[in-house]
């Protein structure tokens, strides 16, 4: 009991200091939650509810210090229960087969794949000989080739024959889930037509009203600022990116700068502080209205439906919406003569948005955008502090926002954006240095002017003052990633990292003693897993198609073509940015009689190819790919260990790490996991 009533006594002294606590609270048990192996069921969440509900009445009814501790393991509670609530309420049909036929759907979003080929995102969809009940809610589909006859618009009802499948899941354990995220997004099929899409329909009168202003809109702005600056101006004012350029896109990411196209905080917040500050300045020059109302209130309720609009007019997505929520609260605050900006307006939004989307947590842009506003308000209060005691010069607020600023989000947002991306952009700083305050000072203000004009026929001078904004942006983009070093590498990290890292710096943060330096330790053991980390000896895909086997040059690939997605993952996972083809030419496969063969540290592995008689031929383990198998009248026999269809049917894509350890990409069952995936631990080689 002794070593409890110390932190139990240090909880009560914190009161005051405790409520950032609640997001972060909230968030671990929801992290827990997608950590499960298992989806758990009524009775589970049942006993949640009454262990939540008697831990959060027994602190209403006691003032000890131990109150703190029972409210936080609420919260932690709370964390399980808003991840089930919110996967059984989005819960959607997913393909369970491949799919070739005609597709019918309602334009609901157009925007570009990572090839720049178009893409249509469907609903109402319709599937010929698909029961209404297996049909996904909506479908994605890539346009290959030219459609010059068809300019797409949301609210319009397109005909196509397509390929369709379920959205794939991790191209190798511990990465991103793209399977999950679409789950969660209610997108049930994803795929490619080569032949023209047929408009069915133009767009009901009412329907989809705000997507189609949002086209409306982008193709004005587009019109009237040619090539890549229009494009990314339309991007920034209604979140439709799709006429960017592909190199445009990669100058951007290589510089750091891809924040600035995304419908981010950053926007939002020039967009309303302009839109803030020229409210009160306009109503302060009208005396009796600035003598008779409260200008910095009513600016605050005027800026609020505005600030609604642009989440409705960008495509609500999750970085908007997010931004959207830290805005509502900040100008809140202002209603309620509260600071605008604090720790606490911050976790309000986190609550907010954990409680809303529980799904959130595991996105980038959710880490990168509350671990830099974290740091920027944290840094910005310790500098007030230190003006108030005459230690700074008053103009050092000045200084941090125009450099600082960009000092510290840099450093917040760096751990998340080289485990989620696997890059670092070395001169990062100096491009937004650069540009951060040319899109706050130009373009979007710009915008903004430019909307208010454009029912008079006057918005062409604000448009150009946008466009030159936006082509200085690209032009920085374009020399900072073209410099030599401007990208390096990172691999991705262990598993536990990210968690150590956000942990062990919202502690060190947040905790208002001098014990917030043990937050240092868990970040300090998180870079050495990071640093120690060794990636798996071998890849390979659901399929056995496409596999990786790591060597002294990196990985070597079996396949020049095919699988390029998942083979570009895996080479950025290594910390390694060739393409496929420099990874098929490295040593690591050779072609026998028997098959390939590769090296696997003490193991020797054989890849069976078509038109060869299955046979381990010494080898310690057997690759046996799905197309292989088919043209066998069965599974062979064999003596050592096969890895065929039959096992990577469960585990997903499948690593096999130096220690001879096999790891699967689907362990759990979950909701969003494929249908018979998961609850498969291979046995390791011997």
């Amino acid at each position: 009991m002794r070593l409890l009533s110390g932190p139990v006594r240090a909880l009560g002294d914190a009161r005051g200091h405790l409520f950032p606590f609640a997001p972060v609270l909230l968030g671990l048990g929801i992290g827990l939650w997608f950590a499960l192996p298992w989806e758990p069921g009524f009775v589970a969440y049942a006993g949640i509810v009454g262990l939540a509900g008697g831990l959060a009445l027994w602190a209403h009814r006691i003032e000890t210090a131990l109150r703190p501790l029972l409210i936080g393991l609420v919260c932690l509670l709370l964390g399980p229960l808003a991840g089930g609530l919110r996967a059984h309420l989005v819960a959607a049909p997913m393909l369970d087969f491949r799919y070739y036929g005609p597709v019918q759907g309602r334009i609901v979003e157009i925007d570009r794949s990572q090839t720049d080929a178009l893409r249509l995102t469907l609903d109402r969809v319709v599937l010929e000989r698909v029961d209404p009940a297996r049909t996904p809610a909506t479908v994605r589909v890539s346009l290959r080739g030219e459609q010059r006859w068809l300019t797409p618009a949301a609210g319009q009802t397109v005909l196509m024959t397509a390929h369709l499948a379920a959205p794939e899941g991790p191209v190798e354990p511990g990465s991103f889930d793209f399977r999950r995220m679409a789950f969660f997004d209610r997108l049930g099929a994803v795929g490619y037509t080569t032949t023209p899409v047929v408009l069915w329909a133009e767009p009901a009168p009412g329907e989809q009203i705000i997507a189609r202003i949002r086209t409306h809109l982008t193709a004005g702005i587009m019109a009237a600022i040619p090539g890549d600056p229009g494009a990314f101006s339309a991007g920034v004012m209604t979140g439709d990116r799709s006429g960017l350029s592909l190199q445009a896109v990669q100058d951007l990411r290589d510089s750091s700068l891809a924040h600035l196209l995304a419908i981010s905080g950053m926007n939002l917040a020039f967009l309303i502080s302009f839109t803030f500050a020229g409210l009160r300045g306009g109503l302060a020059l009208i005396p009796p209205l600035a003598l008779r109302v409260d200008g910095k209130k009513l600016a605050a309720a005027i800026s609020l439906p505005i600030a609604g609009f642009y989440l409705l007019l960008s495509g609500s997505n999750v970085a908007t919406e997010r931004a959207f929520v830290m805005v509502v609260v900040m100008l809140g605050a202002v209603l309620l003569d509260r600071a605008a900006i604090t720790l606490r307006s911050v976790a309000i939004a986190a609550l907010v948005l954990l409680l809303w989307q529980p799904e959130a947590l595991l996105e980038p842009g959710f880490q990168m955008s509350f671990a830099a506003t974290i740091a920027l308000v944290a840094g910005f209060e310790a500098l007030a502090k230190l003006v108030e005691r005459k230690r700074l010069w008053r103009g050092v607020p000045v200084v941090m926002t125009l450099v600082l600023s960009s000092v510290i989000g840099g450093f917040a947002t760096a751990p998340y954006a080289a485990a989620h991306f696997n890059r670092f952009t070395d001169y990062g700083l100096l491009a937004n240095l650069l540009t951060v305050p040319v899109m706050g000072a130009v373009v979007m203000p710009a915008g903004a002017v430019a909307a208010l004009l454009a029912p008079f026929g006057l918005a062409g001078p604000a448009l150009w003052v946008m466009g030159q904004g936006a082509a200085w942006i690209l032009w920085v983009a374009a020399k900072i990633a073209a410099l030599e070093g401007a990208v390096t590498p990172i691999p991705m990290p262990p598993d536990i990292v990210l968690p150590l890292i956000t942990l062990g710096a919202l502690w060190l943060i947040l905790w208002p003693f001098r014990a917030r330096w043990l937050g240092v330790l868990p970040v300090a053991a998180a870079v050495w897993l990071w640093s120690d980390h060794t990636r798996p000896l071998l890849l390979m895909d659901a399929e056995a198609r496409v596999l990786g086997v790591m060597g002294f040059d990196g990985r070597a690939i079996n396949r020049e073509t095919g699988g390029g997605f998942a083979v570009q993952n895996w080479l950025e996972n290594d910390g390694d940015l060739s393409g496929q083809a420099a990874g098929f030419a490295r040593p690591g496969f050779v072609q026998t009689d028997a098959g390939l063969r590769f090296d696997l540290g003490p193991w020797q592995g054989l890849v069976l190819v078509k038109g060869q008689r299955p046979d381990c031929a010494g080898a310690d383990v057997v690759i046996l790919p799905a197309a292989v198998l088919e043209a066998l009248a069965s599974a062979p026999d064999l003596p050592c260990r096969v890895i065929g269809p039959t096992v990577l049917n469960v585990t997903g894509p499948l690593a096999i790490l130096p220690d001879g350890r096999l790891r699967p990409t689907f362990l759990a069952r979950r909701m969003w996991t494929p249908p018979g995936a998961g609850g498969l631990l291979p046995p390791p080689l011997q």
